[in-house]
């Protein structure tokens, strides 16, 4: 009886953290930080992180910050903003931590990415051109936000 009601509590637990990772995918360019995460899942700040981590693989932060560079990517390919209006967009508001994670999670400077990703990807489909060019975690190797298995040798040409 035990085991029902911990694997119920654990479903409760999963469906919160859903919540919180929903409202990270829709709200990412508004001003959100853990501790307010947190307080409107009526948990703790230090509880959330290490249950979000435990289900997603990353800290809520640095999902919120995943998500707002791959939005950052998506807006510097277009070539019409520059990167502090790209930077203020997506929700940060310090243009040199943008940078500093940008570059962590691209590999380049987002004036760079901008200049040499806005012509390789010109004529792709959106959709496509953002698959293409996922955030990639440089010193672990793999898709930061959904840990997805290594490519299984197929082709798309």
């Amino acid at each position: 009886m035990a085991s029902a009601t911990t694997d119920q509590q654990r479903l409760r637990d999963l469906a919160v953290l859903r919540r919180v990772r929903d409202r990270i995918d829709r709200d990412f360019a508004k001003p959100l930080d853990v501790e307010a995460l947190a307080r409107d899942a009526h948990l703790s700040a230090g509880h959330l992180s290490r249950e979000f981590r435990r289900a997603y693989g990353e800290p809520p932060y640095r999902y919120l910050m995943t998500r707002r560079i791959e939005r950052a990517m998506a807006l510097l390919r277009r070539g019409d903003l520059t990167v502090t209006e790209v930077c203020f967009a997506v929700g940060c508001s310090s243009l040199g931590t943008f940078t500093t994670r940008f570059t962590e999670l691209v590999g380049m400077p987002p004036g760079a990415y901008r200049r040499a990703e806005a012509a390789a990807t010109r004529g792709m489909p959106a959709c496509v051109a953002k698959q293409v060019t996922k955030p990639v975690r440089k010193s672990i190797g793999k898709s930061v936000r959904n840990r997805e298995a290594p490519a299984c040798g197929l082709s798309l040409a």
